[in-house]
């Protein structure tokens, strides 16, 4: 199986790839976390006086899982519904510090603001001991307010980070989920689904071969299926087994 470094075809321009979304998400057996995602979506597209019966436990939400098993994916998918209905949100990661300092600078406003706000933290288990300290205070910020909601995503389970102990302790006050991979039935499934997105067609043998001869992770199965997109438009051919051994061949 090729596990080497993508090739440069890869650099070719993918803008039109389908945004994340919960419906190009699919769930396999993460379909009680994206229920309760979509539970929280609706809740934001009632009338502000419903944000105040919104618990807590269904804005406080964490997952955990391997890599490629979808959890940054339904992050940007729950970033992209907040921006779409104009809702502020926030995106944190352990590599920029600035994103945090201007929510935390923010984050009293929008306790008392009558309306929901969304808060995304990826890579719970790479923040240093400065950013641990600046969640701890703004998970303190979301329990007080009525209609921030804060999803998270991680590589463990929260009593197996390697983080606080009052850390992990709260990173579970809410609704946690783990997050799995995909069978070889579901991914095939997933891609798809992804190639009917963007309108692409494969020939039957397509899907099979890249999975016993390319990558298995749905993260390079994907940006390989942008790739396909991309060069069939460019060399103007189908997607058919020759095109694909051609797009992965080493130049």
């Amino acid at each position: 199986m090729n596990t080497s470094p993508l090739p440069r075809q890869f650099a070719l321009d993918i803008s039109h790839a389908p945004k994340a979304s919960l419906e190009n998400y699919l769930p396999g057996k993460d379909l009680a976390l994206v229920s309760a995602l979509r539970a929280l979506c609706k809740a934001w597209e009632e009338v502000p006086e419903a944000q105040s019966n919104n618990p807590l436990n269904h804005r406080w939400i964490y997952w955990w899982g391997p890599a490629g098993s979808g959890r940054t994916h339904l992050l940007e998918a729950m970033r992209n519904t907040a921006e779409h209905l104009g809702l502020e949100y926030f995106s944190l990661y352990p590599k920029e510090p600035s994103a945090w300092v201007r929510l935390e600078e923010k984050i009293s406003g929008l306790g008392q603001s009558a309306a929901p706000s969304l808060i995304t933290v990826d890579d719970v288990e790479s923040l240093d001991e400065r950013l641990v300290a600046a969640l701890f205070r703004i998970l303190n910020g979301v329990q007080a307010s009525k209609n921030i909601s804060i999803l998270m995503a991680g590589k463990s389970a929260p009593a197996n980070l390697n983080l606080r102990e009052d850390l992990r302790t709260r990173l579970a006050w809410g609704l946690v989920f783990q997050t799995q991979l995909l069978g070889d039935d579901e991914k095939i499934q997933a891609l798809e689904q992804a190639a009917k997105a963007r309108g692409l067609v494969l020939s039957p043998d397509v899907l099979p071969w890249l999975l016993n001869r390319f990558y298995r992770d749905m993260p390079n199965l994907m940006a390989l299926m942008d790739a396909l997109d991309a060069y069939s438009l460019e060399t103007k051919r189908a997607v058919t087994l020759p095109l694909v051994r051609e797009l992965l061949q080493p130049k």
